[in-house]
């Protein structure tokens, strides 16, 4: 089976995209998806890059009105604008590193996901947190205790390094070979790379 890297920060919203089809797309595609979080904040904030700022209305608007439209073709819901940007994205991404090594990352980044775009409930803060870990069978208070620890900061960091050294500065982004697809709409060009549809 083929695999691709799927790097992604919760509170990007195009990542939403992504998440909500990727479970068809490995099916159809006969692929993995390799998930890999990490903070695309701190990488933006290095290249001092704010992509949807409150003064830029125009700007915010069509990426709400976007998504909405992706979201209608896709054929699941988004009740657009939900709240952003997120104020606990660090704890929020830091549950996804935890997920990955406990093997509960997929259902925790779904779930979250259709709490955040679907009720309208902030990813990273609660009520998303208690009753999406609640959901998949966690305790919330032992999980948010494991994230605090020492090994979990320096996963997150050393994951964060490892997708700026390989070139990636925005979430949803896909990694095949040393090939970089950025943006939900670049998935499809990043299955054909892999199964060599695409060539250079």
């Amino acid at each position: 089976m083929q695999e691709i890297e799927f790097w992604f920060s919760i509170g990007s919203t195009y990542t939403y995209l992504t998440v909500l089809r990727m479970d068809q797309i490995q099916r159809d595609h006969g692929i993995e998806l390799k998930l890999r979080p990490f903070s695309v904040r701190n990488i933006m904030r290095q290249m001092d890059n704010v992509p949807f700022p409150p003064s830029k209305k125009s700007k915010v608007d069509y990426m709400w009105r976007d998504i909405e439209r992706r979201s209608i073709r896709y054929g699941f819901p988004a009740k657009v604008p939900v709240p952003y940007p997120l104020k606990e994205f660090d704890l929020a991404n830091k549950l996804a590193i935890l997920g990955v090594q406990e093997g509960w990352c997929a259902e925790y980044l779904k779930k979250t996901y259709v709490a955040w775009f679907q009720n309208g409930q902030e990813a990273g803060s609660n009520p998303n947190v208690t009753e999406t870990l609640g959901s998949i069978g966690l305790n919330s208070n032992e999980t948010l205790e494991k994230i605090e620890s020492s090994a979990i900061q320096d996963q997150y960091e050393t994951q964060t390094e490892i997708a700026k050294n390989k070139g990636i500065f925005g979430s949803p982004s896909f990694i095949v070979g040393d090939e970089v697809f950025w943006g939900d709409d670049r998935l499809e060009n990043a299955i054909e790379w892999s199964s060599g549809i695409i060539e250079a």
